[in-house]
């Protein structure tokens, strides 16, 4: 079985630490890693680290990531949604022009209040072990952007919508908040997650199916490149004589290889196209620093360039 990522479509109910725990199962092999949690209802994609892909599960560059969201008006929630502790219920006295208009008043950037229930950690614990104690704490504003928000149906008091937001942002948070503004209250029903480190449900496998393609010995045909995910970043290739001294941890000047400077990490490939690594500019010594060796090291190359 080969390195890169194998995108899965998680199942309700599941963890994404539950996913990879079935993968280990199914693959036979415990190098594996997830690109970021979904909630236990949520379904969707979730891109799977395999092998020496697990190294990119620290420096992933910040991705959009996009969603589709059903969630019910005249309601609240401890968790902000259907799985929780109903706090309280109000009629829905708004129409459907207003509501098309509150939601619409949400795409930009925003300050947003994680939920109790999340993995965020204030004081070194989890929010969600905290919230299961029954305490609820100040949690930091994060600043998040919401791109675009599509109206997909409305029957309300259910409304299902689609929308592409950045890193971090909570979407049943965002749902709430839509039911505050509106008056009523809101509370998340459904959440699939359809784009996610460049991978969208196309690209996704269920559980059952990879068990089949497992079986079938075509695992391998469904593991896609690493560096897939670092597609928005700027990339560079070096010759065969560069690639081997990158490889083996020479300091190469950037500025020699006639490179401008970007603040961004960089994608760094060998002459034959392979993917080595990632690296950022030093604008201080001009080097080509390493931040992470993806590729296999070569014979050793004493010389600098």
């Amino acid at each position: 079985m080969k390195d890169g990522v194998l995108c899965i479509d998680k199942p309700a109910e599941h963890t994404s630490f539950d996913v990879i725990a079935r993968m280990r199962g199914i693959l036979k092999t415990r190098k594996l890693g997830h690109t970021g949690t979904l909630d236990p209802m949520a379904t969707g994609v979730l891109p799977v680290l395999i092998g020496r892909a697990t190294k990119a599960c620290d420096i992933l560059p910040n991705q959009d990531k996009a969603y589709e969201a059903t969630f019910r008006l005249g309601i609240t929630t401890d968790t902000q949604d259907m799985g929780g502790t109903v706090l309280e219920t109000r009629p829905v006295l708004v129409g459907e022009e207003e509501v098309r208009q509150v939601i619409a008043s949400f795409v930009g950037t925003q300050q947003q209040v994680p939920p109790m229930y999340s993995a965020v950690r204030v004081d070194g614990m989890r929010l969600y072990d905290l919230a299961r104690e029954g305490r609820e704490v100040d949690r930091p504003v994060r600043e998040i952007t919401v791109y675009s928000i599509q109206l997909l149906d409305m029957q309300l008091p259910d409304v299902t919508i689609a929308l592409r937001c950045s890193k971090g942002s909570y979407v049943r948070t965002l749902c709430h908040d839509i039911g505050q503004r509106l008056g009523c209250g809101a509370a998340l029903t459904s959440l699939r997650r359809t784009m996610a480190a460049g991978y969208t449900l196309a690209d996704a496998v269920t559980l059952e199916q990879l068990t089949d393609i497992v079986a079938a010995g075509k695992v391998d045909d469904y593991i896609q490149p690493v560096d897939k995910i670092f597609g928005v970043l700027p990339s560079l290739t070096l010759s065969e004589k560069t690639s081997r001294m990158y490889q083996n941890g020479v300091k190469l000047d950037w500025r020699r290889l006639r490179l401008e400077y970007t603040p961004q990490d960089i994608r760094v490939y060998g002459s034959d196209g392979s993917f080595l690594g990632i690296s950022y500019l030093d604008q201080e010594s001009g080097e080509l620093r390493l931040r992470k060796l993806f590729s296999i090291i070569q014979d050793k190359e004493p010389n600098r360039f």
